[in-house]
């Protein structure tokens, strides 16, 4: 059961988590996959399709470049639409983690 609950939280907050990671600056996907597996666990596995749908929903944009060591990178950066989806998401986030701490808070 705890595992049940942290997968799902992964899961509902994987959206936010790559749109964090690209309001930095543009990155590629295993540096994405890299990035999200030291911060929350989520595996690389999880990130492609993810990126496609943010791709198909205008939120992030793509660029190939020519690497050295291996096949071109696919680059990510956020949008216009992609910041502004970002910024009312964490806001969201926020309102909702408070609202839920101060449920836990209240029970102690």
């Amino acid at each position: 059961m705890v595992d049940s609950i942290q997968i799902q939280l992964r899961k509902g907050a994987l959206d936010l988590c790559v749109l964090a990671v690209l309001s930095r600056g543009e990155s590629y996907g295993y540096e994405i996959a890299s990035t999200l597996v030291a911060a929350v666990g989520m595996g690389e596995g999880t990130i492609y399709p993810l990126m496609r749908r943010m791709q198909n929903d205008g939120l992030v944009a793509t660029r190939l470049v020519e690497s050295s060591s291996g096949p071109p990178r696919k680059y990510y950066r956020l949008t216009p639409l992609g910041e502004t989806v970002f910024e009312a998401h964490r806001s969201d986030w926020r309102s909702f983690t408070a609202a839920v701490d101060k449920l836990l808070e209240d029970l102690s």
